[in-house]
């Protein structure tokens, strides 16, 4: 069985008025119904404390929203399947643990086999409280690795005074869960970057790296030891936010490194965050931007081949639909082997619509029936730049 068979309900995504995909913008409020059987499990599924609470109903429509998100992404880029070891790196975050929540309910409601393992690396930055990870993996009866590693120490020596660690401490962090991933056999490394992530990266690569390039939601590894996948990719950060409240989440604050002002990244998460607020499908639209690509609409020379570009023309005239054309500097014109007297005409049926609705009117002869379409369906002219 594969992974289409696991994480696709059966369900139509129907545009809304905005003319995006609801797949991709889904609300709390929205009314699409799965038939498949795993729906119906995972409502049995919420423990005695959710289902009690006062924020009950809030939390299962959260969970149901999140648990569709995520599936449609494992769906969409065939992340994990069948007999598929994933490695879900845990930070202490409110993203990790998200993650790894939704991962372990899909894991309990699919129709297929797959193994989840949490790996946590402490990088032994001064005051990082090691014991809540493992005591929330413990009590949650996850199995789980905590690698040890002085990555920290390693970051203050190579950093230059007043920059930022970030970039280093991830590139260091990324390399020691790659080997692990390999030396435990885990098939597939399951990173918490949501929708909102993979936005900032996008326009942090645009407006800092001169690239149009993002965080992809899977990704082969530069040695192609190693999958990447990110299943919170259709994911937005103020529902991780909530969720992880609403779940009560030991989170493990990520300034641990000392105060990291002007980070570029928190500049750019702020602009997006005024965007949502004051254009609410802003985001969601830039987001589907990136999955609808245009290669011939850009300006990228490997992406698309420009220099063989060549004219296809046939014999069909289209002579100009105006009034009159002016014609100056007649002998030069035919000097170039161009016409001093080009025809012009009002409406050319030959390029009319071959479907004109004439439903509640009377028979018409077919010049009748041009005029009308010419009166009812005006173009809007097309002016070319002069290159």
């Amino acid at each position: 069985m594969t992974a289409a068979t696991l994480f696709t309900p059966q369900i139509t995504p129907e545009l809304d008025d905005t003319g995006l995909d609801n797949h991709d913008t889904i609300t709390e409020t929205d009314s699409v119904n799965y038939d498949d059987t795993a729906d119906d499990m995972s409502e049995e599924a919420l423990t005695d404390e959710q289902t009690s609470s006062p924020e009950s109903d809030q939390f299962r429509k959260l969970q149901k929203k999140l648990r569709r998100q995520v599936s449609w992404a494992i769906r969409d880029f065939n992340m994990i399947e069948d007999g598929d070891v994933v490695m879900v790196c845990v930070s202490g975050g409110k993203d990790s643990y998200t993650l790894l929540d939704i991962l372990l309910l899909l894991k309990r409601i699919a129709p297929i086999s797959f193994d989840i393992v949490a790996v946590n690396l402490d990088q032994k930055q001064p005051g990082y409280p090691e014991d809540i990870l493992p005591a929330y993996l413990n009590e949650q009866g996850i199995a789980h690795y905590i690698l040890e590693k002085d990555t920290y120490s390693i970051v203050k020596s190579v950093v230059p005074e007043g920059k930022t660690y970030c970039s280093a401490c991830s590139r260091l962090r990324r390399g020691s869960l790659y080997g692990f991933a390999k030396q435990i056999g885990a098939t597939k490394i399951a990173l918490g970057h949501h929708r909102d992530d993979m936005l900032a990266t996008f326009f942090l690569n645009l407006f800092h790296g001169g690239a149009l390039k993002s965080m992809p939601p899977k990704l082969l590894s530069d040695d192609k030891q190693n999958l990447l996948i990110r299943p919170l990719a259709y994911v937005e950060e103020k529902d991780i936010i909530e969720y992880a409240k609403l779940k009560e989440f030991p989170i493990i604050p990520c300034n641990l490194c000392g105060s990291q002002t002007n980070l570029q990244r928190a500049i750019i998460n702020d602009m997006l965050r005024e965007w949502d607020n004051a254009h609410p499908q802003r985001l969601a639209s830039i987001f589907k931007a990136m999955q609808n690509v245009a290669p011939s609409q850009l300006a990228d020379r490997e992406l698309f081949d420009f220099e063989r570009l060549s004219l296809e023309r046939d014999d069909n005239e289209r002579v100009f639909e105006g009034d009159n054309i002016q014609a100056g500097q007649t002998d030069s014109l035919a000097e170039i082997g161009l016409p001093v007297s080009p025809k012009t005409q009002t409406f050319n049926p030959k390029f009319a619509s071959d479907n004109i609705n004439n439903s509640d009117s009377q028979p018409s002869t077919g010049t009748e029936k041009a005029a009308e379409h010419n009166r009812t369906m005006q173009k809007i002219p097309t002016i070319n730049p002069v290159l």
